[in-house]
């Protein structure tokens, strides 16, 4: 049997193709009960709708999104930050009748690649969409590099000196200072901060060495920690960003010889994991360790963890409205934040 198209289905029913187009593209273009007749016909003879590539090339538009992720696609699903932004991101998106294409990079890509920016850009090389957000990566990643090859809007979550780019961010720098003049006004000298990498969560803790920190925010904030605390601190990691890291990353940290006075996740996520750690180990907070977070998710506020708050539904929905019209303005909009002080942290200890 021949594939029933518009020209077909228009036939059948006696009416000319544009009015077969108009039932399901401009509805308010047909009497409803014109349009029951025509979706109740194509439904008989197995009409699927319109092909969509080919409503891209008529319209000039794909009516689609993107939010190109650096973690597992499972990440945007079970990650606090992550559906939080992306409720506010749906939030906007919604209301113009837009659809969001979540794109992970390619975890393995990530993972066995001998150049940390050879990830897998295939996703974005394919996509139809009409703009891409991209979270906490250069906008010379290879991925931006594509999209910006293939025409497509960018909107980043990290501050850009490109007057032309544009951005919904905080200053993670900034942060990164609160953080650590908080700690140093306590007294704490010895700071160890958990990191995230593309490993599996709960890999087993390692040190890490400050270039090799791949995502923006990240390398801004530890940058902001040493500026605050006037001193170095130890970098550490046990996978990517879940509680289950933040666990073996402090518990490599609590098998070797010094413990420090303080443990800094550069997420709140990590920082859960590190009280979940401390706790198993009957080390007290904040007398024997303080621990801090950011972002202020809501189990932060639930465990008293000190943390730096940004208002993550807010960084959503900005960035929605920047993807949705290229016209809408600030294009660079830099969101206020502010030092949670709670109960995990206090005066660094005398010793152990």
């Amino acid at each position: 049997m021949a594939r029933m198209t518009v020209k077909s289905l228009a036939a059948a029913l006696g009416v000319s193709p544009a009015t077969v187009s108009n039932a399901y593209n401009h509805p308010d273009q047909l009497s409803a009960q014109l349009r029951e007749q025509i979706l109740a016909r194509a439904a008989e003879l197995g009409y699927p709708g319109p092909d969509a590539a080919g409503r891209t090339l008529r319209i000039g538009r794909a009516e689609a999104v993107g939010v190109l992720l650096s973690e597992r696609l499972s990440y945007a699903f079970s990650d606090p930050f992550a559906v939080e932004f992306l409720t506010g991101l749906s939030e906007v998106v919604e209301e113009g009748g837009i659809s969001i294409v979540l794109m992970p990079l390619s975890s393995r890509a990530a993972e066995f690649a001998t150049d940390p920016t050879d990830s897998d850009v295939t996703a974005v090389r394919n996509a139809n969409i009409d703009a891409l957000a991209i979270l906490s990566l250069p906008t010379d990643h290879p991925a931006a590099m594509v999209a910006r090859a293939r025409g497509i809007r960018l909107v980043t979550t990290d501050v850009s000196n490109d007057a032309d780019s544009s951005w919904v961010a905080i200053d993670d720098f900034g942060a990164g200072v609160l953080v650590g003049e908080h700690l140093a006004a306590l007294g704490h000298r010895d700071i160890a901060i958990l990191v995230e990498t593309n490993q599996p969560a709960g890999s087993p803790g390692r040190p890490l060495d400050e270039a090799e920190l791949s995502f923006l925010d990240y390398a801004a904030r530890v940058a902001g920690l040493r500026e605050g605390l006037g001193g170095e601190v130890m970098i550490v990691s046990g996978g990517h960003n879940s509680i289950a890291s933040g666990v073996t990353a402090t518990s490599w940290l609590l098998s070797s010889d010094q413990i420090p006075t303080a443990i800094v996740g550069l997420s709140d996520v990590l920082a859960l994991g590190a009280l979940k750690a401390l706790a198993r180990s009957a080390l007290s907070v904040p007398a024997t360790v303080s621990v801090c977070g950011f972002d202020d998710i809501g189990a932060a506020q639930a465990a008293e963890l000190t943390t730096v708050h940004q208002p993550i539904r807010d960084k959503g929905q900005h960035v929605g409205r920047l993807l949705l019209d290229p016209e809408s303005q600030p294009r660079q909009v830099l969101l206020p934040i502010r030092l949670m002080r709670r109960a995990t942290t206090g005066p660094a200890r005398k010793s152990l």
